[in-house]
């Protein structure tokens, strides 16, 4: 699998970690991260993944800063991305077959080094279980569909 990986200067020694992991896995990777310390703005790094998971340049993201969550938002203002913010394997696994989610957002000040190399290959091990599921991915599809579009209605309930 091809997964695109970014990280500000928060996220800079949990990458090394998430890097080493998905090359024992086998996976292909595009490292759009810094290598420095010096601060960053983390949606600069999300946006750059984030459109090649859209594009198709990659099959997932991984996106880690300080907390996962300035990425986690960032990632998720670019249409056709679901990121999510993890912090345990049960959330990571739960996100990939309940919510289709494509992007990881991880955070080095949060997690430690063994919990996020468990969560990086629980997530990518789980995949999309559908059913139900496509029905509610779905919806968030139209949601955002409706904001890009201009065709929200303030307090309206819509008929995804």
């Amino acid at each position: 699998m091809r997964i695109a990986v970014g990280n500000d200067h928060a996220g800079l020694r949990l990458k090394q970690d998430v890097l080493e992991v998905l090359k024992q896995l086998g996976h292909q990777i595009a490292d759009m991260g810094i290598a420095g310390t010096e601060p960053v703005d983390y949606p600069d790094f999300a946006r750059e993944v984030c459109v090649a998971v859209t594009g198709g340049q990659a099959d997932l993201g991984i996106l880690i800063c300080g907390t996962g969550l300035g990425m986690a938002i960032a990632a998720n203002k670019v249409p056709g991305i679901r990121a999510v913010t993890c912090t345990d394997t049960f959330t990571a696994h739960c996100s990939r077959e309940h919510n289709d989610a494509n992007v990881l957002c991880l955070g080095e000040r949060v997690i430690g080094s063994g919990v996020a190399r468990d969560i990086v290959a629980t997530w990518l091990s789980a995949s999309f279980l559908g059913g139900r599921h496509q029905r509610r991915v779905d919806k968030i599809a139209q949601i955002e569909k409706e904001h890009l579009l201009g065709q929200h209605v303030p307090g309206g309930k819509g008929n995804a």
